[in-house]
């Protein structure tokens, strides 16, 4: 293992804003890609304005929202409307590897910063955009967020019970998953190209097809003619499948049983009652069939366990089983988050020592790590301008003055 990043090297014009955007540059900047946020003071990115905030208390560099997003990057604002404003964004650019936006479509085009005019000035860059559904076809100008992301490409519709109206995922899933990480190994697999060949590339990652692939196997189905509809926890092939009330209140254990050999190591943990040995519960065929009437004698059992004892109870036997997780219950008593020292603690200029999400995968060699917490707005304008982009004082002054940078 060494102390060196694997990015170490690369720069990247970050122009993306809210959720999926950030979350493709936050896992290249924890590991070493030098991440450079452009902002504006007018218009800031909306979720410095999303809740939760430290005390409670508002304010653009105060949103632990937008600082789980942007660890380990440089703010700068510019005001890209304005000549000068263009100017130096284009120096910025000319001066980076990658440029990623994900803005709707021409938004960038229209400030000029397109990537026809981008690759003039610099002709091996890699240049991303997130458009929601592309930058083609009638729905090309539509906007959304990754709530209408999910609804658009089949993730809601396959969420919650048969005879409900769907429930969702609690959370803008593909913000968080599929549209910030697809795009992350896009970039990656561009520098790598670029690295062999010398050449950039431009690359339109659609959100909308890529939260498509989140339902791949409906898809697939409903391709060979099958009918899709939501089913709840159900499992086509585990039985019993499903989240089952414990002992205390609001207190849930999730359990799943593959196998013949998984049912009777559950039945032993139970202390096999006598409605284990019911004919309708005999093979897995018969308690998949039977799995409603199953699910309820199953309840009514785990009502008097603990959730977490019955849950490592059933894990040592073989059985895949969790207890239902809050997110105290996540941040300090998780053991094994707690083992892999998952959560990092930064000390943010205005918030204070905060949590962070740790890096969720290793590498052994170069392992990346939370370099620093989320930028203030606009910290980094004056270092960029001067040391990076060559402006004398005399100019930055003036600029700063009259809005196009600060």
């Amino acid at each position: 293992m060494t102390d060196a990043l694997p990015l170490e090297g690369v720069r990247i014009a970050d122009f993306t804003w809210v959720g999926a955007g950030p979350f493709l540059t936050k896992p290249l900047a924890d590991h070493g890609a030098d991440v450079i946020k452009v902002e504006s003071r007018t218009r800031t990115d909306p979720i410095r304005s999303m809740a939760p905030f430290r005390d409670g208390e508002p304010g653009p560099d105060r949103s632990g929202y937008f600082a789980n997003r942007n660890t380990s990057k440089r703010s700068v604002c510019i005001d890209l409307k304005h000549p000068e404003g263009r100017e130096i964004a284009l120096e910025l650019i000319a001066r980076s590897d990658v440029v990623a936006d994900n803005f709707t479509p021409g938004t960038m085009h229209r400030l000029g910063l397109g990537y026809d005019t981008v690759k003039k000035i610099r002709p091996d860059i890699i240049y991303i955009e997130m458009p929601m559904q592309g930058n083609a076809g009638p729905h090309r100008d539509f906007g959304g967020y990754g709530l209408a992301i999910a609804a658009a490409g089949g993730l809601l519709g396959l969420s919650g019970y048969p005879d409900r109206p769907p429930v969702g995922t609690g959370t803008n899933y593909p913000d968080h998953v599929p549209n910030p990480l697809h795009a992350a190994i896009a970039v990656l697999a561009a520098l790598r190209n670029r690295r062999r060949t010398g050449r950039g590339e431009y690359i339109e990652l659609a959100q909308l097809e890529s939260t498509v692939n989140v339902v791949g196997p409906a898809l697939l189905a409903a391709s060979a003619g099958h009918r899709v509809e939501r089913a709840g926890n159900d499992d086509p092939v585990a039985a019993p499948h499903g989240v089952y009330p414990c002992r205390d209140e609001d207190s849930w254990c999730a359990i799943g049983v593959f196998d013949d050999r998984q049912w009777q190591a559950l039945t032993r943990v139970l202390g096999a009652p006598a409605w284990t040995a019911r004919p309708d519960f005999t093979d897995a065929a018969a308690r998949h069939r039977a799995r409603r009437e199953l699910d309820k004698v199953l309840s009514a059992e785990t009502s008097a366990w603990d959730a977490t004892k019955l849950a490592d109870a059933l894990a040592d036997a073989g059985v895949p089983a969790s207890p239902v997780r809050n997110t105290d219950d996540l941040l300090h008593r998780d053991p094994q988050l707690r083992a892999r020292e998952h959560w990092v603690q930064l000390d943010h200029p205005v918030m204070g020592p905060s949590v962070y999400d740790g890096i969720p995968y290793r590498l052994s060699r170069t392992p990346g790590r939370l370099r620093a917490p989320a930028p203030l707005l606009g910290a980094d304008s004056r270092s960029v301008c001067l040391d990076l982009l060559g402006i004398d004082e005399k100019t930055y002054a003036r600029l700063a003055r009259e809005g196009v940078v600060g």
